[in-house]
């Protein structure tokens, strides 16, 4: 089988496009012909040996995957040969072929197309994850979105709104906040072009915040946190400025607010059957048509070394998928 491998730590360009032995699934493993594999921010991190799963080298990044199951281990009575699945695994998902565990993958919607499949459970599990189990959202409560265009960002906006939440988009590009709009965003800002503390401050009528939820960090976070309403959520997403930012804890003393930490991927293996709802209400909204994914680009296996580029360039907005 082919497979992007990651052999030093680097750049996208780094990695090499070869040829490997196919994998043998275990007595409770499945052996899955990849079709798409979504590409996530921690990708561009894993390869450069910054992320907080440190495989050990070579390794193929990629977690957000669909594919038709190949063989089935001994011990698998879930699944069979030539069932179509998704799912999520810490890493391995640039290849042609994949072994995962039965509870790393779910069956694919008939009316789901493999693209859209790979480009779920990580941006809807995070955000549905961030916005009902962290920050308990409600009805009529305002959400800021932080990175609003981004493939965790726009899931956030998607179900923001779902969850009848107003929000208010925020990005860096007249062209990213369109899409947002697209996806229901009911205020948008500009935070190349306008200041974002005051900015929350007017659309929120002086009030603030009752969510802020951030995937960018760096010079953003603590303008965004000083726009937090009494008793607000601030939720730390990740950092795709680059820098972690140091909050002046006395902010949240002054505002009685919670600054909450969000990681799914903690979250998905210590709360299992709580993620599992989750991921059963996301499959659901999705059927009844409320949310989906934006996919912005797709890339032929061979050529991931781009497509990580575009992720790091930020000029991703979305999705983009690797199609094997």
């Amino acid at each position: 089988m082919k497979a992007i491998v990651c052999e030093k730590l680097g750049t996208p360009k780094d990695l090499v496009y070869k040829e490997l032995p196919s994998p043998v699934p275990g007595r409770k493993e499945v052996l899955l012909e990849v079709k798409a594999c979504a590409i996530n921010f921690p990708d561009t991190l894993i390869i450069q040996g910054k992320y907080q799963i440190r495989p050990e080298l070579p390794f193929s990044p990629g977690s957000d995957i669909s594919g038709i199951v190949k063989e089935v281990g001994s011990a698998v009575s879930q699944f069979k040969v030539g069932d179509e699945v998704f799912g999520v695994l810490p890493f391995g998902g640039m290849s042609e072929e994949v072994v995962v565990k039965t509870n790393q993958i779910f069956p694919k919607p008939a009316g789901m197309d493999f693209s859209i499949a790979a480009s779920f459970l990580y941006a809807y599990g995070t955000s549905l994850h961030a916005l009902k189990d962290r920050a308990k959202l409600k009805a009529g409560e305002t959400a800021v979105i932080l990175g609003a265009s981004g493939g965790v960002g726009l899931a956030a906006v998607d179900l923001a709104k779902t969850m009848g939440a107003r929000v208010i988009a925020c990005a860096s590009t007249s062209e990213k906040l369109a899409l947002c709009k697209s996806y229901g965003a009911d205020e948008l800002i500009n935070y190349n072009k306008e200041d974002l503390k005051n900015r929350i401050k007017e659309l929120t009528g002086g009030k603030g915040a009752d969510v802020i939820f951030d995937v960018v960090g760096g010079d953003y976070a603590e303008p965004a946190l000083r726009a937090m309403a009494w008793k607000g959520k601030y939720l730390v997403v990740g950092f795709a400025a680059g820098a972690i930012p140091k909050i002046p804890l006395n902010l949240a003393l002054l505002k009685g607010c919670e600054i909450v930490g969000v990681f799914w991927g903690r979250f998905h293996k210590e709360e299992p059957k709580n993620n599992l709802a989750n991921s059963m209400q996301i499959l659901k909204w999705f059927e009844e048509g409320e949310i989906t994914p934006h996919i912005y680009k797709k890339y032929p296996l061979a050529q991931a070394a781009l497509a990580l580029e575009e992720m790091m360039g930020r000029r991703v907005m979305g999705k983009v998928v690797l199609e094997v």
